[in-house]
């Protein structure tokens, strides 16, 4: 159990997803996540944000699948002083409780007063009426015209379906229950409760809930087809910057909030910042080229930044993505954090060495296995 609202003790909870009260031992130090409400920091707060990730941790922020922010290797002694900053900026709330609820993925595309915005907001008012949901329990809101989210998790969404109107969905189920507009929020409020009192704590996510769903949220109507997803390079609200494998140095984040004319950044679930009002420039460290090698390559953290992987990773698969054909996914352990569905090329470790597969996930059983870098650079005629 995490600390409570004002309880500094415990800060190194293990097998829960981490925030700032609440963060996550790694193999380089605490990971401390910062979710940035509706997915977007104003400049001074993405200022604050890189320097404490400079002052306190080690220098690299990781961007979620969940668009949230994580700083990385800072120690146990540092984290209090850490999470004041992070309170002070207003990155975090000051209710834990509330900060731990308050895992809400929003639609990069929102505007403000839109739909999703508005929702998003009254859901972020509204956490107190939830119940207390497993840890890795989660939300999406996606209601914009044309829906960017379909493929991402979250355990209860709000839509758009394709008759126009905005549906209730639970995650897990392919069709929803249609809103009437302005009680979105509160059929969403319900769907929690009625997952947790029909037995949901003990699945622990709504796509694994095999109890059927209430007449009331049980409903006929299709979601539509989601967008495509923005690519690096200019975009509609200034640009998009890659993160290969979702990392980017605090200073090169600092560089780009400090751009003259950037409004704002936005995170999102694909390891793409968007830049609000600034065109494209080359920063080290995030790249403007929708075609880069490593944009169709996911890798973890590997060892030993994680405990749970045997291999390193990131500078394998930085050395073999440009050689593999589609998606390559190099996982340090059988558990896929990275990319939990199937991928092209996967490679996999275990016990130190690397299973291969093809068109799998990780932790499949291998096409090969027992090998060393040098074995895979071959295979893939890596020079």
């Amino acid at each position: 159990m995490g600390p409570l609202k004002g309880d500094r003790s415990g800060g190194t909870v293990r097998g829960w997803c981490p925030d700032a009260w609440r963060p996550m031992m790694a193999g380089d130090g605490l990971l401390v996540r910062v979710k940035p409400r509706l997915g977007r920091l104003t400049p001074a707060q993405a200022v604050a944000l890189g320097e404490a990730a400079l002052a306190h941790g080690s220098g690299a922020l990781d961007l979620t699948r969940r668009a949230n922010l994580q700083i990385r290797g800072v120690s146990e002694a540092d984290w209090p002083r850490l999470l004041d900053r992070l309170l002070a900026s207003g990155l975090v709330d000051a209710d834990a409780t509330r900060e731990a609820r308050r895992n809400i993925l929003v639609s990069p595309a929102w505007h403000p007063g839109d739909d999703s915005y508005r929702i998003a907001r009254e859901l972020d008012a509204r956490l107190d009426e939830l119940p207390a949901l497993p840890g890795k329990a989660g939300f999406v809101i996606d209601a914009g015209p044309v829906p960017m989210l379909s493929a991402e998790p979250g355990d209860f969404r709000i839509e758009r379906g394709r008759d126009g109107m905005l549906q209730l969905r639970a995650d897990g189920r392919s069709t929803g229950i249609g809103l009437a507009p302005g009680g979105e929020v509160t059929a969403l409020i319900d769907l929690t409760r009625w997952f947790m009192a029909s037995g949901g704590a003990s699945a622990g996510r709504m796509a694994r809930h095999s109890a059927p769903l209430p007449d009331w949220a049980t409903g006929t109507a299709a979601p539509v087809l989601a967008a495509p997803l923005p690519l690096p390079g200019r975009h509609a609200m200034g640009a998009a910057y890659g993160l290969p494998f979702g990392r980017v140095s605090a200073q090169a984040f600092l560089r780009l909030a400090q751009v003259s004319g950037v409004a704002g950044l936005r995170t999102t679930p694909w390891r793409i910042l968007l830049a609000e009002g600034a065109g494209p420039i080359e920063h080290d460290g995030l790249s403007i080229d929708p075609h880069h090698s490593l944009l169709r390559a996911d890798a973890c953290p590997g060892a030993p930044d994680c405990p749970q992987a045997s291999v390193e990773t990131r500078t394998l698969a930085a050395r073999l993505a440009p050689h593999v054909s589609g998606h390559l996914h190099v996982s340090g352990c059988a558990k896929g954090c990275a990319h939990p569905a199937a991928a092209d090329v996967v490679v996999t470790g275990r016990e130190g060495a690397y299973d291969l597969s093809f068109s799998a996930c990780a932790g499949s059983p291998p096409r090969h296995s027992g090998l060393d870098a040098a074995d895979l650079f071959a295979h893939f005629g890596v020079a």
